[in-house]
């Protein structure tokens, strides 16, 4: 990545080689590599590339999901997440950094649960986003014009509440934000939010939640999350390993969400800066806008990763015969909204947080296109655990944390995207990515 940095007026722009999307500092590269060199040709999508990916990325298979017609890759699951999608994989211990599963839970403390419905009309759940106890400070950025949220203005840093204790995403639109409530109840009973009385149970937890519209998506209109869910999320959440892989894909929130005319969900990635400090980002995939370039049919995050395969012009060809045939027989209108939780380990102020959970809104831009419409609810929340303080003689070391946010949603959007299944229900029809165009 590119770090900027104002000095005498001057605008002064260098190569940041310690930080490309998570990739090796140049101590850190694998044995017999060539330092700068390796790193290069790893961001340009060289050999290199090819030989680390191929560590990072399980092999394909696929397995038959009950209910509606699910294209599932990778059926390793959590308990409670039967035909969950892919994991990211661990990096080789001690060789990449503090970076290990390229996941939002590579910020320490944090922990993610997912609760999935699918089949008899549901294709529908919750992704819940677990602070470590004593909460972290959180901020968000709504930039979409129909959204769907709760709790968002406690979170202005007007305002008095400075932590939280857990960010809801679900599906369900409106009524999804139901699922909130079960996430607060159970918080309740841990003793878990603003204290409020003198008594330890005495306590109020601030749940911010947003929601993705995918009603009827599963064919039941009236199948959507609600406390329950919320509940089965964050235990799932609490009951995780910390530093745990997360699943992605048609999981959790992201489990009905539509990226333009192909299938979406969720999708997380991860980056350790040179300071040390990490930065990662949780995405619900679910746009009205296209990930995918219509004329190249390439994802336009991958164009901007630097690390592109075009699609040969027949797979194209064939790919856009195929989203021609199931736009023809779809009747309702696109309406979509993208989540992400952008956090980090540093200390951040609340103002802080707010600056980069509206900085993460660029990393949308740059992989969905367009972006930000009046039927999307496209809303950024923000979390800083406080583990690592950041200078405070150089307040412009915050650029790195901000740039760093935008590119790990950009990421996290792409791996959504790449590892969404293909779903053939009652409810419609959305051919996945990889379906059309083949693995990475």
């Amino acid at each position: 990545m590119f770090s900027w940095e104002y000095m005498g007026g001057l605008l002064l722009v260098g190569w940041r080689t310690s930080c490309v999307h998570g990739l090796p500092r140049e101590d850190q590269v694998p044995e017999g590599s060539t330092g700068l060199a390796e790193g290069a040709q790893f961001a340009a999508g060289g050999r290199t590339s090819d030989r680390i990916r191929n560590l990072l990325i399980p092999s394909p298979s696929f397995e038959r999901a009950p209910g509606p017609r699910v294209r599932t890759r990778h059926p390793r699951a959590t308990p409670g997440q039967e035909h969950a999608p892919s994991f990211p994989a661990a990096a080789p211990p001690g060789r990449l950094g503090r970076m290990t599963v390229d996941a939002l839970t590579d910020v320490a403390g944090l922990r993610v649960g997912h609760a999935t419905r699918r089949g008899e009309g549901w294709l529908t759940g919750t992704t819940v986003v677990l602070a470590p106890p004593g909460g972290a400070v959180a901020a968000v950025d709504v930039r979409g014009g129909g959204p769907g949220t709760k709790e968002t203005d406690a979170l202005d840093p007007r305002n008095l509440v400075r932590t939280v204790e857990a960010v809801v995403l679900t599906g369900g639109s409106a009524y999804g934000l139901d699922a909130a409530s079960g996430v607060m109840a159970w918080l309740e009973e841990q003793g878990r939010g603003i204290r409020v009385g003198p008594r330890p149970g005495e306590v109020v937890p601030v749940v911010p939640a947003a929601c993705v519209f995918d009603l009827g998506r599963g064919g039941d209109f009236r199948a959507r999350p609600d406390a329950a869910t919320g509940r089965q999320a964050v235990e799932a959440a609490a009951a995780s390993e910390p530093g745990g892989r997360i699943a992605q894909g048609c999981v959790g929130a992201g489990t009905g969400a539509v990226v333009g005319s192909v299938k979406g969900g969720v999708g997380t990635a991860s980056t350790v800066l040179a300071s040390g400090v990490t930065v990662a980002a949780l995405v619900v995939a679910n746009a009205a806008g296209s990930a995918v370039d219509p004329a190249t049919g390439v994802l336009y995050g991958e164009v901007l990763q630097g690390r592109v395969e075009y699609p040969a012009p027949r797979v194209h060809q064939a790919a856009r015969r195929r989203l021609a045939e199931v736009a023809a027989h779809r009747t309702t209108p696109p309406l979509n909204t993208t989540l992400a939780v952008v956090a980090t380990d540093a200390a951040l102020s609340k103002a802080q947080a707010q600056k980069l959970a509206g900085t993460a809104h660029d990393g949308i831009a740059r992989a969905v296109r367009p972006v930000h419409l009046l039927n999307d609810g496209d809303t950024v929340f923000a979390l800083a655990t406080g583990a690592r303080p950041l200078d405070a003689e150089r307040p412009l070391v915050l650029n790195d944390v901000l740039a760093a946010g935008a590119d790990t949603v950009t990421r996290a959007i792409v791996n959504a995207v790449r590892a969404a299944e293909s779903v053939d229900g009652p409810g419609g029809v959305w051919p996945a990515y990889e379906e059309l165009y083949g693995p990475r």
